[in-house]
């Protein structure tokens, strides 16, 4: 597979925005060496802030490829042809030297600037080794200094990141050797080139500081910085302190930030998830009071408890499982590799084996439901390119991966049993597979678990810092493919057409900036990153648009996966800070007590898209009608607006949604999985323990029980099935071609299609996987089948050609919907031992939830006043149908009604005969005497769903069992057939 670059639309704006701003060439200068052959000639306003530039691009979006473009485009226009490419990291060094060198890169560019070249030349640690007691320059340095205009098609640049700019090797002035005809110092002899700066991930390069002093130090004609994020300025103290963005020229000449890059699809939408824990388990927890050298000091409420270097955290707490003990040092770490920083938050379950295999359990369910949709392509069309899912882990310490001496670390030996399960389950899943994409699905993942199995398995890799000294060959190759080979990782198949199946990755954070690869869909922390680094940049590995397996970069509409990225349960607030941090990067703060100008402009801006001739008049205007704002544009308190009372500002976001779409990130492109929808009803606790008792047995998981009898009852729908005297089930299949044409007789254009035999051949399938798909979707015997096949043919003339895929088909689904109409009476439920958690309850905890979505409760939402029995915070209250709904929950019930309302979907799992669960709609608590009783409700609309009868018998048959509890079950049509059921269970009319 080779990655196909593409142009994309907000890169060609970036490009365009620097050509805009880029200040020109000085032509007419006076200066005598402006033709010097080894600099770049001379740019207007060169050597001033007024020159430079900065381009804001959010993390994920392409910022590598606009800086590259634009050197192309820079040389093309204006013979610019020496560029510095400063960074901050080797890491992210390596991540720039990789994608200017790739051979996708050089074939995109040569599309646009033929016959020119990059000639890059990376500056590394050691590159100034003496040697034989001389001190020499390094040749890449020398090649970039000494190179000159007169190779008109080559680009030279120079990569270095700033801790080699720092470095006394660059500033010294002792080298034996002279660049340039006398410059002795490899700074000096930079600067002699005039040379065009990029400096990638500004905020890292603040002016004022030493690293920026080394930028000025290379006399850079124009700099131009590419960042998502850029250094702040303060100035003042106290109430005086001000504090912004330090930009050239006092904004940005293009801004792509972090709310256009989600909310327009330019990265990946993200789903937070994090293994739960019992509010006991939460409440444990220690802070960090003081990290020194050679002491740790934790405390928990007024209590403190002191760790010297070398002590166990068990010692403090017996949940600090894995033998964790405290480090110190400078970097004052934990032994597991974690920087401790003061009131940093520990819980002890969260370092527990058994915790982190959660984590990874969860991961690889997310693993391997990305990599379903995103190998069928189910939704993209018929043979729609595949798409090859990668996931990252980042673990605490090297040791718990690689191990020692030759062996596994736990850590590893834990990812491959769960990796194991999981594949088997897959594998026994897509064996029967008919379709041709599961079959390779399942192939695919047949070689995984072979690999995974052998001596030197190929299905996961790391990558670690220490590795990079390791004589090991296989650790080696991983760290080149990881590092090296992006279009290895993102293809499927070898030259040799073998199944490539290396797909998750483990890291120490060494893979955090400057790797990147497109196909990250899953990213697991099996430890806290230990500080506040942005949490944008934490996500950042796999924000970037995906590439399918023909190298073709997918919109956000061409899949459907989107970013899982699982953390600890320490860090829940990470979907909360993300979306906080997204939203501040907007360029406009919105102001809750006045309309301010940048708000007028930015709704101005935005209504002109659709009308253009909208101005701030009309604007000003609507919002004074609908009494929104005051003359001075304060918003007003109270406004009445679409029959509710609300705020001036409320009132604004509802005429114009247009300030809230612009300024934050829309709420499905951030997902917290383990909170609620982001519209919530809150429960009213005290109502639901009422119902407590009642709940404990209905969380009873139950089962299931069929009679006797229908094992026969299946043999004989079997029978029924199998005799097809009309010939409906057994039907002969062969390929077929479907026609389409333009038919234009009616007036308008529309597309008539038939189906046509192509071939007078039969498909037909094994007979022997015909009979085990059979078997396996039926609950049926393969000798009882394997009898009825042979009488069926028999009766067909021994012909074999009606075992087939569309008879299969046909045989299972008549078959099950005349065995479930046969059974749906035959079974009752029995209770199990243990509990399962529902959408009001959690089972581990032994406790009603906060809140619920409201979509759980209904579709709809009416006002209404409020009702202190209800079991939920009201108005405004949910429901899904109006009649009997709505006019159940807007009655008024009599005193001996203690508490009611809606059941939320899943809210009692009861299991179904034909698979699936249902819930009643209501339930009811009324007091009678010493023992309540408890109404469940099904309500019946008019327009009843198909199945509603059966529903009716299955919640029956369920709560059957509760009637020593006091449960009374009914289904109603209407309110006043419930209002006549609560009258007669208070009055005691009913048993």
């Amino acid at each position: 597979m080779k990655i196909k670059l593409e142009t994309l639309q907000h890169q060609i704006d970036a490009l365009a925005a620097i050509d805009k701003a880029f200040s020109g060439m000085d032509i007419m200068s006076n200066d005598p060496n402006a033709n010097y052959i080894y600099a770049n000639p001379l740019i207007r306003y060169r050597y001033n802030d007024k020159a430079n530039i900065d381009i804001k691009m959010e993390t994920g979006t392409g910022k590598t490829y606009v800086y590259t473009r634009m050197m192309y485009e820079l040389h093309q226009k204006y013979g610019l042809f020496k560029f510095v490419i400063a960074v901050p990291s080797p890491s992210i060094k390596e991540g720039t030297r990789s994608f200017i060198t790739s051979d996708y890169a050089k074939q995109h560019f040569s599309e646009f600037y033929e016959n020119t070249r990059v000639q890059l030349n990376v500056i590394n640690a050691g590159d100034f080794s003496a040697r034989s007691g001389r001190r020499n320059f390094p040749a890449q340095l020398s090649e970039f200094v000494e190179a000159t205009r007169q190779n008109a098609n080559q680009i030279e640049v120079l990569l270095i990141n700033q801790g080699m700019l720092h470095s006394k090797s660059m500033h010294r002035n002792d080298y034996d050797q002279t660049l340039l005809g006398g410059e002795t110092a490899p700074i000096k002899a930079i600067a002699a080139t005039r040379p065009v700066i990029i400096i990638d991930e500004p905020q890292r390069f603040p002016r004022g500081k030493k690293f920026y002093e080394d930028i000025e130090a290379m006399k850079p004609q124009l700099i131009v910085r590419f960042g998502a994020t850029f250094p702040e300025t303060t100035t003042g103290r106290g109430k005086n302190k001000v504090t912004k963005i330090d930009y050239y020229r006092g904004e940005p000449q293009f801004n792509l930030d972090a709310v256009d890059s989600f909310n327009q699809g330019l990265v990946k939408g993200i789903d937070i998830d994090y293994p739960d824990m019992t509010e006991e388990q939460a409440n444990n927890l220690y802070k960090v009071k003081q990290a020194k050298a050679k002491e740790l000091i934790l405390s928990k409420g007024k209590k403190e408890y002191s760790l010297s270097v070398g002590e166990n955290l068990a010692d403090v707490d017996p949940g600090f499982e894995g033998n964790i003990t405290y480090a110190g040092g400078t970097d004052r770490e934990l032994s597991n590799g974690l920087t401790l920083s003061k009131d940093m938050k520990l819980i002890p379950g969260t370092f527990a084996q058994n915790y982190q295999d959660e984590i990874i359990l969860q991961a690889l369910d997310c693993h391997f439901k990305a990599e379903r949709e995103n190998f069928l392509r189910l939704n993209s069309g018929d043979n729609a390119p595949k798409i090859k899912t990668l996931s990252l882990f980042f673990i605490d310490s090297i040791s718990s991966f690689r191990g020692e001496n030759d062996g596994k670390g736990w850590l590893a030996q834990h990812f491959e049993d769960i990796l194991t399960k999981k594949l088997k389950k897959l594998i026994d899943h897509y064996e029967m597979a008919i379709d041709d994409r599961e079959k390779e699905y399942c192939s695919f993942l047949q070689a995984t678990l072979k690999s995974l199995q052998s001596e030197h398995q190929d299905v996961y890799a790391g990558y670690f810092s220490e590795d990079r000294g390791s004589s090991d060959a296989d650790i080696q190759a991983e760290v080149e493919d990881i590092l090296s080979n992006k279009e290895k990782l993102l293809s499927f198949k070898d030259k040799d057409g073998n199944w490539l199946t290396r797909r998750f990755l483990f890291s120490k954070w060494t893979l955090r900036e400057g790797w990147d690869n497109p196909n990250v869909f899953t990213i697991a922390k099996l430890r806290t990153s230990g500080s506040e680094i942005s949490k944008i940049q934490e996500v950042g590995r796999g924000l970037r648009l995906p590439v399918d397996e023909t190298g073709h970069r997918l919109n956000q509409d061409e899949w459907q996966s989107r970013l899982s990225f699982l953390i600890g349960y320490d860090e829940r607030d990470f979907a909360q800070k993300l979306v906080g941090e997204i939203n501040d990067d907007s360029p406009i703060k919105l102001n809750q007590e006045e309309l301010t100008d940048d708000m007028i402009k930015l709704i101005v801006k935005a209504k002109q898209k659709a009308d253009p001739k909208f101005n701030e008049d009309q604007l000003l205007d609507d919002l004074d009608a609908h009494n929104v704002i005051t003359r001075s544009n304060k918003f007003k308190d109270d406004v009445a607006f679409d029959g509710q009372i609300m705020s001036g500002y409320d009132a604004l976001c509802q005429l114009y949604p247009e300030l809230e779409q612009e300024t934050k990130v829309a709420k499905d492109r951030v997902r917290d999985k383990n909170s609620r929808d982001s519209t919530t009803v809150k429960l009213r606790k005290q109502n639901w323990q009422q119902l407590k008792n009642l709940w404990l047995q209905l969380a009873k998981r139950q089962m299931i029980k069929f009679d006797p009898s229908v094992n026969k009852d299946a043999e004989t729908v079997a029978r029924n099935v199998f005799n097809d005297s009309d010939n409906k089930v057994f039907v002969l299949q062969r390929p077929q071609m479907v026609h389409q044409e333009v038919d234009t007789t009616s007036g308008n254009a529309v597309i008539k299609e038939t189906q046509a035999d192509y071939s007078t051949e039969y498909l037909t399938m094994n007979y022997g996987k015909f009979l085990k798909i059979l078997a396996k979707q039926t609950d049926l015997s393969v000798n009882l089948l394997n009898n009825l096949m042979i009488k069926a043919i028999k009766r067909l003339r021994n012909n074999t050609n009606y075992i087939n895929e569309k008879t299969l088909g046909n045989l299972i689904r008549t078959f099950n919907n005349q065995f479930n109409e046969r059974i749906k009476t035959s079974y009752s439920y029995e209770p199990l031992d243990f509990s399962s958690s529902t959408s009001i309850y959690n089972a581990k905890k032994h406790e009603f939830v906060d809140t619920v979505p409201a979509s759980v409760l209904g579709v709809y939402q009416s006002n209404a006043t409020s009702d202190e029995k209800y079991l939920y915070d009201r108005p405004p209250l949910r429901y899904d149908s109006a009649d009997p709904e709505l006019k159940i929950l807007n009655r008024s019930y009599g005193p001996k009604i203690s508490v009611f309302g809606k059941l939320p979907k899943r809210a009692i799992k009861i299991p179904r005969f034909d698979n699936g669960t249902t819930t009643p709609d209501f339930i009811f608590k009324i007091e009678h005497g010493n023992k309540p009783i408890y109404l469940v409700i099904e309500t019946k609309a008019e327009n009843m769903r198909l199945g509603d009868e059966e529903i009716h018998i299955i919640q029956q048959k369920y709560f059957d069992h509760l009637k020593e509890s006091g449960v009374y079950y009914r289904m109603a049509t209407s309110e006043q057939e419930v209002h006549d059921l609560i009258n007669k269970l208070e009055n005691g009319e009913l048993n």
